[in-house]
């Protein structure tokens, strides 16, 4: 490992750091514009320049490689004036748009001009001026702005695989856009907004909306998909006005989906503020308290085994807790939390869960993908993938229709017949495999048998072994691993449940998605008026994600704590005191009356959901007969920016829809 010395600090960094990695592990702070920790090495900007001894000039510090025996000045008179000078030519041709520009506030030019710049500028001549370029509903473009520092292009290329941005011309002509300024394609291009280290590629939806030191930041998880990305919820009074990625290198590194970031404004729109009765086949509005005596009414005379419930996606561990506590006072046990009609053996976490990690999956050598779209499905779980592919080597094999998941793929075909007779290519790529792993999609899993069918070929394939497992299920529901580890599961999925004629009400939680009950009593706790409250003679308000306080688990069994950001609109209240009011009027008082007691009652019998980690994996895959199961193998979604409410109420998502169905059509209208 090489040592050197920065700024009279000797340090022994691992072979194949820069200079830069090397300063910054001395304590020496480097400015940088292009080089980013998570992207290729470009060199762009100069602004890292430091002296080294014996070498004629400064040199760019993130392109060097560390060696034995260097000598690093970052603070000397050379590098200031050599910094002062990058600085100065960097604004020779950035306009002066600070008091309108959004990313005033949080701009790296700004603080970098502020910390190493020289004050003033020699500079007369008239700037240059660059025409904005479209890239879609997502992503706003001053393009005068740009420094050309290519973290968009390295990261549209090298992280998301959908090479849409790159740039065109030399020199000063140089300029970035998306191909055939079309919109950008990928579900990760959000990403390039946070990148960007000046305001030439901002959030269209958050333009003008606020300044950075105007919205109170309250930390949160992400509930579009099950991967559970760590985010920053930002509001104002309250409205939600921007979600932002938090790192967390296990989960989602500093990424995020585009849906968690741009779906917010489905929050505000549709929303479900007070309680409503089905009277004659209407709907009209009703207080708390007609609501709950209409729906004691409506149980009048019912054993429990006549009442059922429906967990939704979205909902968090404490309400789904207070959900099954309430029902089983009631007598009831069936609840189940598969709403997409999806089968497979819930009894062990070690059969459900992502068995190889989010981390862990990137360094898989072999992949068979059965009935999943990752890029859908978990965009940051198809980041990993990629990465396994692309840097690590993996072969991929994919059983399914066949899409663009940015990484090269085999596709085998789209009948389940191939899990019991693979081809020898697969058969071969999974024998000399160290980490192989097979994923498994919730579409394939609405095909009876095939989980079966997959348990038994992943056997066959040798993907568990001491230290590493293989077996993954890709989960889409956030709620689905918290709800499946409270037990939320009935025999034969919802198909079988809702197809019980003895059932004669019917509670659904969040779920908008569940197939109809005709004839049933339905209960509806929710909050968008989307799906779920077609058929429904109760409707009561809930809160969304960000206007509560609540626990989640992603589906590599990740639990994580997301804080309360906003309160609820009108009469709308938190699920669980919701659940807590109910009982009392139905007769079965629940045994607590604040969140405290609650998450204490969770703990007594589901410890692992009472602190964050990982769940405990009990159990461990067994052998299974092998089952022979034909049929095409779907894909759980058909379109990746409507998959529950509060995409469904976003006119963001709704944008997002129009451009990739019709492009030239929207960037008309811009």
């Amino acid at each position: 490992m090489p040592r050197l010395t920065v700024d009279g600090i000797e340090v022994e960094v691992p072979t194949g750091a820069t200079v830069l990695q090397a300063c910054e592990i001395a304590g020496a702070e480097i400015p940088r514009f292009c080089y980013h920790e998570r992207l290729s090495i470009a060199g762009n900007c100069r602004m890292c320049l430091v002296e080294m001894e014996k070498a004629p000039k400064p040199v760019a510090s993130c392109a060097m490689p560390a060696a034995d025996g260097q000598v690093i000045h970052t603070r000397s008179e050379k590098v200031k004036r050599a910094r002062e000078g990058v600085m100065e030519f960097l604004l020779i041709n950035h306009p002066l748009d600070c008091p309108i520009c959004d990313q005033g506030g949080e701009c790296d030019l700004q603080d970098q001009a502020l910390a190493y710049g020289r004050g003033q500028n020699r500079y007369d001549e008239n700037k240059r001026a660059v025409t904005d370029k479209y890239m879609g509903p997502l992503i706003k473009t001053v393009m005068t702005r740009c420094i050309h520092c290519t973290r968009c292009v390295r990261f549209a290329e090298e992280v998301a695989g959908v090479e849409e941005i790159g740039a065109i011309g030399r020199g000063e002509s140089m300029q970035i856009t998306s191909y055939l300024e079309k919109a950008v394609t990928s579900e990760v291009s959000g990403n390039v907004i946070d990148l960007c280290p000046v305001g030439a590629l901002t959030s269209k939806p958050y333009a003008f909306q606020a300044r950075p030191w105007e919205l109170k930041k309250t930390d949160s998880i992400d509930v579009m998909d099950a991967v559970g990305s760590n985010i920053v919820v930002g509001s104002r009074g309250a409205a939600v006005l921007r979600v932002t990625p938090r790192s967390n290198d296990d989960v989602n590194e500093e990424w995020l989906a585009d849906k968690g970031r741009f779906a917010v404004d489905g929050l505000s729109e549709r929303r479900l503020d007070t309680p409503w009765l089905r009277v004659d086949g209407k709907l009209r509005k009703a207080t708390w308290a007609e609501a709950f005596a209409a729906i004691a009414a409506g149980l009048k005379g019912l054993a429990g085994e006549q009442i059922a419930g429906v967990v939704g996606d979205l909902q968090a561990v404490e309400d789904m807790a207070a959900f099954k506590d309430l029902l089983g006072s009631l007598g009831a046990n069936r609840i189940e939390c598969r709403q997409d009609g999806a089968l497979f053996d819930t009894s062990e976490p070690a059969g459900w869960l992502l068995g190889s990690g989010l981390s862990g999956i990137e360094t898989a050598d072999a992949i068979l993908l059965v009935g999943t779209n990752p890029r859908h499905e978990a965009a940051l779980l198809n980041v990993r993938l990629r990465k396994a592919v692309k840097k690590g080597g993996a072969k991929a094999f994919a059983i399914g229709p066949a899409v663009d998941l940015s990484f090269p793929v085999t596709q085998l075909g789209d009948d389940a017949a191939l899990l019991s007779d693979l081809p020898a290519a697969v058969v071969e790529a999974f024998a000399k495999a160290e980490r192989p792993a097979i994923l498994i999609g919730m579409g394939a899993l609405t095909v009876p048998g095939l989980y079966v069918a997959a348990r038994a070929a992943a056997t066959r394939l040798g993907v568990v072994k001491p230290g590493w497992n293989g077996f993954n299920l890709v989960h889409t529901a956030a709620a689905r691993a918290g709800a499946l580890r409270l037990g939320l599961s009935t025999e034969g999925g919802v198909n079988a449940l809702l197809g019980d004629a003895s059932i004669k009400a019917l509670f659904l939680l969040g779920a908008d998605e569940a197939p109809v009950l005709p004839g049933a009593f339905t209960v509806y706790i929710g909050t968008h008026g989307d799906k779920g409250v077609r058929h429904a003679d109760v409707i009561l308000p809930a809160a969304a994600y960000t206007e509560k306080p609540g626990t989640w688990v992603n589906l590599e069994g990740r639990v994580q704590r997301a804080l309360k950001a906003t309160q609820p609109p009108g009469d709308a209240r938190e699920d669980w005191t919701i659940m807590r009011a109910l009982s009392s009027v139905l007769g079965v008082k629940l045994p607590y009356d604040d969140l405290a007691q609650l998450r204490a009652r969770i703990a007594a019998e589901w410890p692992d959901l009472a602190q964050s980690g990982l769940i405990e994996r009990a159990g461990v895959l067994g052998d299974v007969a092998t089952t022979v199961v034909a049929g095409p193998v779907p894909h759980i979604y058909s379109n990746y920016h409507l998959t529950n409410p509060v995409a469904r109420a976003s006119g963001t998502m709704a944008a997002c829809v129009s451009s990739l169905l019709a492009p030239d059509m929207v960037e008309a209208a811009e």
